[in-house]
């Protein structure tokens, strides 16, 4: 582990290689699972107040499943909210494209200039998660390794590209330029050891 202004990062985050290929997966991790995207609380009310530019890039069935039931919950087993969830187990915020391929409605409306919310950090992060001890308060960052991700594995490691690399932006994002950096010295420092 790695501790980073009081928050672990696992080895795996700093030497797994992983690099997106959405053309082999066909966008599986929003469907595949058994919980929603994990939602920060002000991202609740962000999606809530944004949902009118969000609606016009989701599938019927998913609006009307927002309309019925609403577009999040709370984990059972946690005090986490997270999106709400199609029959079928699919993220009520994806579509599929003419190939099959998933996308993010929220993503969509985002780069359509609709709204300035990208999406969900837990979905720009991933395959990191964030797990949060209620006890210490502390946060780790975890790589969730899935057999759905194998390509990804794969071109990540042609690429030489590590899990945190990949996820640089969604770091930056969430935790600002200063933790990557500082991230990316340690993971060097120790590469060298």
């Amino acid at each position: 582990m790695i501790l980073i202004d009081e928050i672990l990062v696992s080895r795996e985050v700093a030497e797994k290689k992983f690099v997106c290929q959405l053309s082999a997966c066909k966008g599986a991790c929003c469907i595949e699972g058994d919980y929603g995207a994990p939602l920060e609380d002000e991202e609740v009310q962000i999606i809530a107040d944004s949902l009118e530019k969000i609606i016009p890039y989701i599938p019927e069935a998913s609006v009307q499943r927002i309309q019925d039931k609403g577009f999040h919950k709370k984990r059972r087993s946690e005090d986490q909210d997270e999106t709400a969830l199609m029959k079928d187990g699919a993220c009520v915020f994806m579509g599929r494209d003419k190939s099959g391929t998933s996308y993010c409605g929220i993503e969509k409306a985002h780069r359509a200039g609709d709204i300035d919310f990208k999406k969900p950090v837990s979905c720009h992060l991933y395959p990191i998660r964030i797990v949060k001890n209620k006890h210490t308060g502390f946060e780790a960052l975890n790589y969730d390794e899935w057999d759905i991700c194998s390509a990804a594995c794969g071109y990540g490691e042609e690429l030489g590209v590590r899990v945190y690399e990949f996820a640089r932006d969604a770091i930056v994002r969430k935790y600002g330029e200063a933790f990557y950096d500082a991230l990316d010295h340690a993971v060097k420092h120790l590469s060298e050891d």
